[in-house]
């Protein structure tokens, strides 16, 4: 497939833009996993949410309306530096709302905010880690996997060197380098267990943040992997068999957890989780729990779905404890169970319903 360029740099990106900037507003869709998005032209560059006007867009061709009275409302709620048209041009994320001005039935990040407002006295963090997985332009074949067959077993890939081990690390550089740029609190990357699927974290993040950061590093993600014609999976189970499913870990402290003496309050919260296995499962992935069913089969790092459980430095467990964490009586623990196409915001805002809210 060829974009007209041959991988050339397009000889038009470089003309003057006139003092005006184009934002990007970014939402999103139906599924509750899927992004879209469009440009606006602004006169001037901006630099709060509040210089930037609301907007709208034709939801019966998104899932989240009828033809009969298809505009949904769009309201930014994060600006970012856009990597690719750079300059004083920006990414918005955006939230969604229905004609009534009341949030759109698909928009979780009103209700993320509002529990998050409500123990910001807690000062939440989470450090989400990012499992994907790159396919050829036609989305159907792994990047990189035999034409015919498959790679060896898994083993060296994880962490791996080598082109007989490693692919897609120009598509991972790439987004990296992208996200530092739009300001994405970007943590870190590494290949994967399974051929051709990686990993990045995002963190830590303060309350909302977590939400806003990931989405925008999953659409820059996309939109790199577009400049090299690969498609990037966020499925939890992309590959059946004995391969390593996807996951969305997810990192969690409040200060008093971080605090000397913090371990007390890191088991009371596992304590309350153990309580709330079900409706973590629901909230963990866009189809109340039927995604995950596929990955966390208790094989392959993952514990059961229909069971809860704890330990310390055990990657075969629903929460665990990370041993430095266990050896110093304060820090973070880590959910191991929401998945690789989780809505950032379902998930913390559950997170805190437990944890915090006692809901």
């Amino acid at each position: 497939m060829c974009d007209g360029l041959d991988g050339q740099k397009n000889p038009f990106m470089d003309l003057d833009q006139g003092g005006k900037c184009q934002a990007y507003y970014i939402w999103i869709d139906g599924t509750g996993q899927y992004m879209r998005g469009k440009t606006k032209t602004l006169d001037a560059p901006v630099t709060s949410i509040d210089e930037l006007p609301e907007w709208n867009y034709d939801g019966s061709s998104t899932g989240q309306s009828l033809g009969s009275n298809s505009d949904v409302l769009i309201r930014p709620a994060a600006i970012f530096k856009d990597p690719f048209r750079r300059g004083d041009n920006i990414l918005v994320m955006c939230e969604t709302y229905g004609p009534d001005d009341t949030p759109h039935p698909t928009n979780h990040r009103d209700g993320c905010n509002k529990v998050m407002q409500a123990v910001k006295d807690q000062k939440p963090w989470f450090g989400i880690e990012q499992e994907y997985t790159m396919f050829d332009f036609t989305g159907k074949h792994p990047y990189g996997w035999p034409v015919n067959g498959y790679p060896g077993p898994q083993g060296p890939y994880y962490c791996g060197v080598g082109a007989d081990k490693v692919k897609g690390r120009k598509i991972v550089e790439a987004h990296y380098r992208a996200c530092l740029f739009a300001g994405v609190k970007i943590a870190g990357s590494n290949a994967e267990v399974m051929p051709s699927q990686w990993e990045y974290q995002v963190g830590p993040c303060e309350g909302i943040e977590m939400g806003d950061h990931l989405w925008v590093s999953r659409w820059i993600l996309c939109r790199v992997a577009e400049e090299f014609n690969v498609v990037i999976s966020f499925d939890p189970k992309p590959i059946s068999g004995d391969w390593n499913g996807a996951g969305c870990h997810t990192n969690i402290s409040t200060l008093a957890m971080r605090k000397p003496g913090g371990m007390v309050h890191i088991n009371r919260a596992i304590e309350a989780f153990s309580k709330k296995h079900k409706e973590h499962i629901m909230a963990y992935d866009p189809n109340s729990g039927e995604d995950n069913k596929r990955r966390l089969t208790g094989a392959h790092e993952t514990a059961s779905i229909d069971e809860f459980s704890s330990g310390i430095a055990n990657r075969k467990v629903s929460i665990r404890i990370p041993r430095h964490c266990a050896k110093d009586g304060c820090g973070y623990f880590e959910d191991r169970r929401p998945s690789s196409n989780a809505d950032p915001y379902l998930v913390t805002h559950r997170v805190i319903r437990t944890m915090c809210l006692g809901e």
